[in-house]
């Protein structure tokens, strides 16, 4: 056997090992399904990982930026008229917000945590100085007092509004935009804290939240089940809330946003469990998007979030009390924060009702600017882009026994909306285009067999052709009879020379004599 023969024989052996196993291996998926129970099994806050440092220090920095909604008119719309108001902002804050008290319960399988949060000003990324910009939005302590004097007799209340009014206090108040959000003495609460020492005479949209946390909170770590990673098991001691109307509004579904489990669906709802709306919400696939070179899924919440319960009955146990429920797009979060009639939307009544919309000049929604969504790697389930926006209003409405609003047309009146952005760094962003390289080399190493397999027998089927091409050439150069004309030295006379050659093809010689 030559040497190109024992080549092409080999080539053969190798090739066909190569498809087959390849192909067994694909068809088996074996290495897809060693990736995945090692996503689901291992990927845990347990895990000493940097996942694990992740969780605890989240590495991408948070920005909070805050808009505000200017009153322009405000005696026009005391008057009964339309109310006008003008965005001003951003000013922006870079949130800290690490997780500390970290002890594992139960055998690892539950993690207990503390998430406060602080804020430091970011001049470079905002419009103004809040220090020095001056707004006039709705005096919320005012209409805390007045939405109080409800429940009491019609005839006191005309007292309180006298009251009231020979302090100062108006419903529209002026005011700097670092006032209205990390505090300011009112004087209207300052006047009930002498009779109430448990009301704070201190008001601010952010008072008393800068280093502070929303709660204890124990998450499932998803050593039992990987599903289950990130979910909250308790909030403050409690696995379901108590002031809604249903059992399944009460419900504490999802995580806190920060984590999700691994290994996520196109097809499968993710739940938040908000502790600033009091209420847990979902997100659905809305579509395929690349940050920073990294292929994520975009969720975001669909229209039937916030949506009427006339439209969407699964609603009716945010109606509180159970039957008065508000229109599309807006939630009513008063029964969880005592004091004014607090309404939270999405900025400027973004998939909200129309009425809403039209009812305070100024609104203009778009999904580009106030749309919340969250953009997941879907194989570790690591949230790449965050934006959270929430809009804060209050109900302003006619309240027998207060004259100055009794040409008020009841309006749900935008205070300031938020702007909460986080994207991934580029440091854990090249981090994770790695590790994303490797699982894919690692899942597709069949589909490589078997490439190099095809690759084999395409070398064989062309040495196979070189080799009987050769064959074929040396057959047709191999020595062969020029003349089929019989021997006739007989009929020669006896003096010629016989002549050499005379079957192959060269010139004849004449024999030489010894």
């Amino acid at each position: 056997m030559t040497r190109r023969s024992c080549a092409i024989y080999a080539t053969g052996i190798v090739c066909a090992h190569l498809l087959i196993v390849g192909i067994a291996l694909v068809v088996a998926q074996v290495f897809q399904t060693m990736i995945n129970s090692r996503l689901k099994k291992e990927i845990t806050l347990t895990e000493k990982s940097q996942m694990f440092e992740s969780w605890k220090n989240p590495p991408p920095p948070v920005y909070m930026e805050y808009y505000f909604f200017n009153v322009t008119n405000p005696e026009e719309f005391l008057a009964g008229g339309k109310a006008s108001v003008k965005q001003i902002g951003p000013y922006t804050y870079r949130e800290y917000r690490p997780r500390e008290n970290v002890t594992f319960l139960e055998n690892s399988t539950k993690v207990y945590a503390l998430n406060p949060k602080s804020f430091v000003f970011v001049p470079e990324k905002s419009a103004g100085d809040p220090e020095v910009d001056i707004i006039r939005t709705v005096n919320i302590p005012y209409v805390a007092v007045m939405n109080e004097m409800n429940s009491y007799s019609f005839y006191v209340r005309p007292m309180v509004s006298m009251y009231v009014g020979s302090l100062g206090v108006e419903i529209f108040m002026t005011r700097t935009v670092h006032e209205i959000l990390w505090g300011f003495k009112d004087p209207l609460l300052s006047k009930i804290h002498r009779l109430k020492r448990e009301v704070d005479e201190y008001f601010g949209l952010m008072w008393k939240k800068n280093g502070t946390h929303e709660g204890e909170f124990v998450f499932h770590t998803g050593e039992q089940n990987y599903l289950d990673y990130g979910k909250i098991d308790t909030w403050n001691g409690l696995r379901k809330m108590t002031w809604w109307s249903s059992n399944q509004s009460n419900m504490i579904n999802g995580t806190d946003g920060a984590v999700f489990h691994p290994l996520i669906d196109r097809n499968e709802l993710l739940y938040i469990f908000a502790a600033d709306l009091c209420r847990s919400i979902h997100l659905a696939y809305v579509e395929d998007v690349e940050v920073k070179g990294i292929q994520a899924y975009r969720f975001a919440p669909p229209n039937d979030v916030l949506m009427n319960p006339k439209e969407n009955p699964t609603n009716a146990g945010f109606c509180v009390p159970a039957g008065e429920c508000l229109g599309t797009g807006v939630l009513k979060v008063s029964v969880c924060r005592e004091g004014a009639p607090i309404v939270v939307s999405f900025p400027h009544f973004y998939q909200a009702d129309p009425a809403y919309i039209n009812a305070v000049g100024g609104m203009n929604p778009n999904k580009e600017e106030h749309e919340t969504y969250l953009d997941l790697q879907p194989t570790t389930g690591v949230p790449i882009r965050a934006c959270k926006r929430a809009q804060l209003n209050i109900i302003l409405k006619r309240v027998p026994g207060f004259p100055k609003t009794k040409f008020i047309n009841e309006t749900i009146f935008p205070i300031m909306f938020v702007n909460e952005t986080a994207t991934i760094d580029d440091d854990s962003a090249s981090q994770m285009r790695t590790l994303l390289l490797i699982l894919t080399l690692v899942s597709n190493f069949p589909l490589i067999i078997v490439g190099l397999g095809i690759i084999l027998l395409l070398v064989l089927v062309v040495l196979f052709c070189r080799n009987r091409q050769k064959k074929t050439a040396k057959d047709d150069t191999a020595y062969t009879q020029v003349s089929d004309k019989p021997d006739d030295s007989s009929e020669k006379p006896a003096n010629q020379p016989m002549k050499n050659g005379s079957y192959i093809a060269m010139s004849p010689v004449e024999a030489q004599k010894c």
